[in-house]
């Protein structure tokens, strides 16, 4: 018979242990670059790329079109991207989000329609591939590739860096994509 303070034990030890692989998982992501493969020959996401990663990217996955999301003053970092988009043939799209604010539906219609138009493979970025990068993400798996609900959400989600917690993360976001999604139908 297994004891009461086994179970105790064996739960404390699993209260521990989630929290601290979800964490490693996206202390990880951050150090890789945060990229995934959202749908294959269609859309991926990452932080920030460097350079090298972009023409990288350009090689391994054809990227077509980059869709910067940082709102932040375009310096080094910037000019790094640029020059090795235009070195590549991709087309660089800048659409500047803050992750503190709220998308409005019409700038989130709008962001739609750009993923919409925009030459595949798609790679969507902001800092660090998690909030802005996330609303973007499933904006599109919704939106424009049709997706379920789920699949859509998932791209707002800890396996990717996004905790959507009020006062933790950047909860305007994930608030953003569940203002965007009623109009979607669900």
């Amino acid at each position: 018979m297994v004891s009461v303070s086994r179970v105790l034990k064996i739960g404390i030890l699993c209260l521990i242990a989630l929290p601290a692989s979800v964490g490693a998982h996206m202390g990880i992501n951050q150090l890789t670059g945060n990229f995934h493969e959202v749908l294959p020959g269609e859309l991926y996401r990452s932080a920030q790329p460097s350079g090298k990663d972009v023409k990288k990217y350009a090689e391994q996955f054809g990227i077509k079109t980059i869709l910067n999301l940082r709102d932040e003053d375009q310096g080094g970092w910037y000019h790094d991207e640029k020059n090795a988009t235009d070195e590549s043939n991709i087309k660089l799209i800048d659409f500047p989000l803050s992750s503190s604010k709220v998308l409005s539906q019409e700038r989130a219609e709008q962001l739609a329609q750009i993923m919409r138009d925009a030459p595949k493979p798609l790679l969507i970025h902001c800092e660090h591939g998690a909030n802005r990068t996330g609303l973007a993400s499933a904006i599109y798996v919704g939106a424009v590739a049709k997706k379920t609900e789920q699949a859509a959400e998932f791209q707002l989600s800890p396996y990717y860096g996004h905790v959507p917690i009020r006062g933790v993360g950047r909860y305007e976001m994930y608030q953003s994509w569940d203002d965007f999604e009623e109009t979607l139908g669900f």
